[in-house]
């Protein structure tokens, strides 16, 4: 059985870069849903479920705006860094001050939405209390848990947009959505193909991550929503 939210999100900025671009940040006209994923699972993360985004809903009109940000140029080395593990000693920091640049970013402002996700159990071996309790009591407790954590506005790291200098602000939703302030010209799109989200590729024996790759699929709004499809109806 899935368990299903509604969570009401908005903020000043928010970046949800284009794979494509690969040096100066632009940003795609709504959220991602691996982007929601990870507003959710900054509130409330278990190894033993998996959120699933069903819908993103828009509540205002989008607004771009172009920012300069401080990035760096490089970035840490894993060979470095195993080769300083090996050795014992080594320098794998990078100096930010030598390797500051300023990049042109194309970011959205005034941002909201609203996020409807469910989660799945996706191991009962996970739960301590398994032998003595079903599959949905145990997806009970944590969506229990979950609604307590959002009702409390807390979380285990501040949920962002995109970038981490973007932080949303929140709220849980029990009743009806908040009233959208798109012009009925406005609810209705054909975003072109979004990212949805990532596949780790794992081996069995040690669980280290051997492949990334990304999926996407088809981002139509209709009358302010966009209907998020099943992960393994996305494209490679």
């Amino acid at each position: 059985m899935a368990f299903g939210i509604k969570l009401h999100v908005w903020g000043d900025f928010a970046c949800f870069t284009r794979p494509e671009m690969k040096v100066e940040r632009v940003s795609y006209d709504v959220m991602t849903p691996s982007g929601a994923r990870g507003i959710l699972e900054a509130i409330y993360w278990k190894p033993q479920i998996r959120w699933v985004i069903d819908r993103i809903h828009l509540l205002k009109p989008i607004q771009f705006t172009s920012i300069r940000r401080n990035e760096v140029a490089s970035k840490a080395s894993a060979a470095t860094a195993k080769s300083a593990m090996r050795a014992g000693s080594g320098d794998i920091g990078i100096i930010i001050e030598e390797d500051r640049q300023q990049r042109a970013a194309l970011v959205l402002k005034d941002v909201a939405y609203v996020i409807e996700a469910h989660f799945e159990i996706m191991d009962l071996r996970f739960e301590k209390d398994a032998a003595e309790s079903s599959r949905d009591d145990n997806a009970g407790k944590h969506l229990s848990i979950f609604n307590r954590r959002a009702k409390g506005g807390q979380y285990f790291h501040h949920p962002y947009f995109g970038c981490r200098e973007f932080p949303v602000n929140f709220e849980l939703i029990e009743g009806a959505l908040p009233e959208s302030t798109m012009s009925d010209g406005e609810r209705d799109k054909d975003f072109g193909f979004m990212l949805h989200d990532l596949e780790f590729d794992q081996d069995p024996k040690t669980k280290a991550v051997k492949q990334t790759t990304p999926r996407f699929f088809r981002a139509v709004m209709k009358n302010g929503t966009i209907e998020v499809p099943p992960f393994h109806q996305a494209l490679a």
